[in-house]
């Protein structure tokens, strides 16, 4: 696991704004990113295409208008990579030795800071609506608890919190179909209000990037630009 530089180097700063908008995201290598997707995709190829995906979810970010934007990232020494990528952003090195725990280290991170509203997402789906990021912040502070954008995978894209509940991140088994509905039987228990968000679904897998495809034939020219650029000299 690699070493995290010490809290003053990630601590949330400062901001005047009440809500947090974070992504998770890891810098991408050949080998080691998007691996489903290899084939149809070679090592460097999908980790180029991640990268593509990566950039994407950062415009999407700043569609939302009225938050702090964040990148919870690692490996820890790739903050010169994730600065250059995303001026502007806050970045935090992810914390923990499993995805549960680094996602609830980020979250409590923000709200613990001061935040009103922390909302986590994942850099899988570029074509994700930006409404979708929108009305999570507008269902906590509308009186959800918790938002969750569900995935086809029975995973979620989002979460979204007003206070801290480590129980839905650190009991969970990530990465299985059962994400979802672990997490909703947990939030039940602690007796959390929960608001779905409207489902979509991440690209990991030869099927799930045909359907990308499929999608961006059919979609705005604006949507998804560097994906759709790799996908368009990619045949």
């Amino acid at each position: 696991m690699t070493q995290s530089p010490s809290p003053a180097h990630h601590a949330p700063r400062p901001t005047p704004h009440t809500d947090a908008l974070l992504v998770v995201a890891k810098r991408p290598a050949p080998g080691h990113t998007k691996t489903r997707l290899t084939p149809p995709l070679t090592p460097e190829q999908a980790a180029a295409l991640y990268e593509c995906f990566l950039r994407d979810t950062l415009d999407l970010m700043r569609r939302v208008a009225g938050v702090q934007p964040a990148i919870a990232y690692l490996p820890a020494e790739e903050r010169d990579y994730f600065a250059a990528l995303a001026p502007g952003f806050e970045l935090v090195v992810q914390e923990g030795e499993s995805l549960g725990e680094r996602l609830d280290n980020a979250l409590t991170g923000y709200l613990e800071a001061g935040y009103a509203r922390v909302v986590i997402m994942n850099s899988d789906g570029p074509t994700l609506p930006a409404s979708s990021l929108a009305a999570a912040f507008d269902g906590l502070r509308n009186g959800a608890d918790v938002v969750l954008g569900p995935s086809d995978d029975g995973g979620y894209y989002l979460i979204g919190l007003r206070q801290p509940a480590p129980r839905l991140l650190r009991e969970v088994r990530m990465s299985t179909p059962d994400v979802l509905a672990d997490t909703l039987r947990i939030a039940g228990e602690e007796k959390l209000k929960v608001e779905l968000l409207p489902p979509w679904y991440d690209v990991d897998d030869e099927a799930s990037l045909a359907r990308l495809r499929e999608e961006l034939a059919t979609s705005p020219s604006v949507v998804a630009l560097h994906t759709r650029a790799f996908l368009d000299r990619w045949q």
